[in-house]
């Protein structure tokens, strides 16, 4: 609770900030199972190499029903437990602008069915202590194996008589939009929506991230529509692991879901996504970012389940799979630039994919990617010595004989021996196979596959510190920038006036809020906010007055946090107890209890600087570098056209204890007693999810009794 109690308390502050300030403002794959990585450094003492250690991997049995539902049976009578699973193999679709329904359709699967609403079914599974789940491949569920046939009979229900209930998609949608919202802040999640859209484009449904506008227009028909046209038993796959037997198994199969009536399932084609001719250096903008995410990526044609998907791994183990690989031994060990550097070689039946990232500090973004170019090209041009390949094979040998002592791996291994055709021997040889990996092997598949000159060089941070460092690497000397959803920023074309100043851009906000005379005559104000978590709502209350301000934040009529400024000293108290503020608090507090901070900067000792323009949400704005007289900065944006503040970004304190920004954006801006306060805030950084706040009573000059600021 006193974790909680301190992050309602800096949300209490930011939030307040940013509606006073504006209101100041107006004052003035696939693949053998991962396995988690051995830990020391196994390269001091490799095992001597040996021959493929001879393993028994379990049965499994394998038919198909009349309706062509192929049904795989791994028997393991160790436990009384028993899984079941569902998997329909469809092919690829392109959603298009509603890019997520196929997402969407996978979870409303489980949330209702024509005859048990979503409660109905949850408390039928918490009964007979099961879980279920489902995606957009199907179903899954787990029991104890006496209750088999009870979860059985609400796997089939929820398959194959799915009611896709309006209210569940409403409630699905607003999930979605707290995800988006957090991943726009998410220099990781970025970096993998872009990587995708750069890597397949568009045009290829690996290509398609949902995002808001798509979100909007998913709807029930779109979903009914994919559920009808894919859901067939004749591509899907009926997985059963654990104590029941085969008879039983088949018993089961056709039960449930011998009626499931087969279909045609179109198929589709697609132009094989082709890396770029020549290296391509692209970045997207994330204000405030004291580390950049290195992304280098590009398809690859390498299909699952081939000799060369077993090579093409241990080539990339040994690159950068496993902890002692080479570019985590020389980013992380040998310069300390990141916390870890990886790599991954994913083959796939449509177009596989080649990646390597790392975060590191924005000073050495460009060092970093120079270190990985360098450690790509050496993995072609130099034979790999045979002690450290040696090594690579023992920690991939490991994970695969780790990997067998879950009964589910034996029937992944059948599930996909089935969906790719491969040979009935190809898991039981895969050792023999991986241990027969050459030195020329690997430099083959570094040649085939780890491609420094047709690549995506993309790195998702500041761009007024990293962009221009980055042009060395494209052969044009070109940096490609975009958005967080892939899409290329076109240039507007606008220029900073001439004669402009940071000084002029303040002046023309404080008067686009209404000037200096209307916010002198604020000799008070209360307001009250609704702040949208995600989980439970909040309420802050905010009172300002004569250079003072007090701020309650509750939850359900509860205090969670509180601060007080009486104009000379200020406290925070809340569940986890209370506490003085002093130094950097004290000043953010002091500056906060300014009917309009804006208007001090001129005369207050502060320092402005313009530092160009930059496109807020498809306008110009303004950017004005603002550093406090105690030398704290924070960059505003001020939009070119109404001249009204529409974000800050200034540096916190992670939830790690480590550096990090805070995004503020301000709009809705309304009118109160002929000053313009923003009525919608969104903080976005000092929590996992985005925190909006919606204002829903101001008044201005209505009388506050100072009992509210004091100590």
């Amino acid at each position: 609770m006193k974790y909680f109690s301190k992050i309602t308390a800096v949300t209490a502050l930011l939030l307040a900030a940013a509606f006073c300030s504006t209101v100041v403002a107006q004052q003035t794959p696939s693949g053998a199972p991962a396995i988690p990585m051995p830990s020391g450094n196994v390269r001091q003492a490799a095992p001597a190499p040996g021959s493929a250690p001879k393993i028994q991997i379990g049965k499994a049995e394998t038919f198909k029903l009349d309706n062509g539902l192929t049904v795989i049976v791994v028997e393991n009578h160790k436990l009384p437990r028993a899984s079941f699973q569902i998997f329909v193999d469809n092919d690829p679709a392109q959603e298009k602008d509603a890019a997520g329904y196929v997402q969407m359709m996978g979870e409303l699967l489980s949330k209702g069915t024509k005859t048990r609403t979503k409660s109905q079914i949850d408390e039928a599974v918490d009964f007979i202590g099961a879980t279920l789940s489902s995606s957009q491949n199907g179903v899954n569920g787990s029991c104890l194996s006496k209750h088999s046939e009870k979860l059985l009979e609400i796997m089939s229900d929820v398959l194959l008589n799915p009611s896709f209930p309006a209210e569940e998609l409403e409630k699905a949608k607003r999930r979605q939009e707290s995800g988006l919202a957090a991943n726009k802040d998410d220099a990781n999640a970025i970096a993998n929506n872009v990587g995708s859209v750069l890597r397949y484009g568009k045009n290829h449904p690996y290509g398609e991230i949902m995002t808001e506008e798509s979100l909007a227009k998913i709807n029930l028909d779109q979903i009914r529509g994919h559920y009808n046209t894919y859901f067939k038993p004749n591509i899907a796959y009926f997985v059963v692991v654990g104590d029941v037997t085969k008879a039983q198994a088949e018993k089961y199969a056709k039960q449930y879901f011998g009626k499931w009536q087969k279909g045609d399932v179109p198929m589709h084609k697609y132009a094989v996504p082709q890396a770029p001719a020549k290296t391509q250096v692209d970045f997207v903008h994330k204000p405030g970012a004291v580390q950049s995410v290195i992304n280098i990526t590009y398809p690859v044609d390498l299909l699952p389940g081939t000799q060369e998907a077993i090579k093409g791994r241990v080539a990339n183990a040994l690159f950068g799979g496993y902890f002692n690989s080479r570019i985590n031994a020389n980013l992380r060990e040998g310069h300390g630039w990141t916390y870890g550097a990886r790599s991954s070689l994913n083959p796939d039946r449509l177009v596989g994919s080649f990646n390597a990232t790392a975060s590191v500090r924005n000073a050495v973004t460009d060092s970093s990617i120079i270190e990985l170019l360098k450690e790509m090209r050496r993995m072609a041009s130099e034979p790999v010595p045979n002690d450290e390949l040696q090594v690579v094979k023992n920690v991939l040998t490991g994970q695969f004989s780790q990997s067998l002592e879950q009964p589910g791996t034996v029937a992944n291994f059948a599930l996909s021996t089935a969906r790719f055709k491969l040979p009935a021997d190809y898991y039981e040889k895969y050792l023999q196979v991986l241990q027969n990996v050459t030195p020329q092997d690997v430099a083959a598949m570094a040649k085939k596959y780890i491609n420094p000159d047709r690549a995506h060089i993309l790195v998702v941070g500041n761009k007024d510190d990293v962009a221009d460092r980055l042009k060395q690497f494209s052969p044009e000397g070109k940096v490609n920038m975009y958005d967080v959803y892939g899409n290329p920023i076109i240039p507007s074309g606008a220029t900073l006036p001439a004669g402009m100043t940071a000084e002029k851009v303040i002046e023309d906000y404080v008067n686009a809020i209404g000037g200096t005379a209307k916010i002198a005559a604020i000799k008070d104000l209360m307001m009250t906010s609704v702040i949208q978590t995600g989980g439970p709502e909040l309420t802050l209350s905010t009172w300002q007055k004569d250079g003072k301000i007090a701020t309650d934040m509750t939850m359900n009529g509860m205090s969670m946090s509180k601060q007080q400024f009486d104009g000379t000293k200020a406290k925070e108290s809340g569940m986890g107890g209370s506490r003085d503020l002093e130094g950097e608090d004290l000043n953010d507090l002091k500056e906060q209890a300014l009917f309009c901070k804006e208007a001090t900067y001129l005369t207050g000792g502060y320092k402005l600087a313009l530092k160009g323009l930059e496109q807020i949400n498809g306008s110009d704005a303004y950017i004005v570098e603002v550093e406090r007289p105690d030398g704290k900065k924070r960059t505003e944006y001020y939009d070119m056209k109404t001249s009204l503040k529409v974000r800050e970004v200034s540096s916190v304190t992670g939830q790690d204890g480590q550096p990090a920004s805070m995004t503020t954006d301000l709009a809705d801006y309304k009118e109160m007693n002929g000053v313009l306060f923003p009525h919608t805030v969104t903080l976005i950084g000092i929590m996992p999810v985005p925190l909006k706040g919606v204002v829903k009573e101001l008044k201005v000059n209505g009388g506050i009794d100072d009992k509210v600021f004091k100590l």
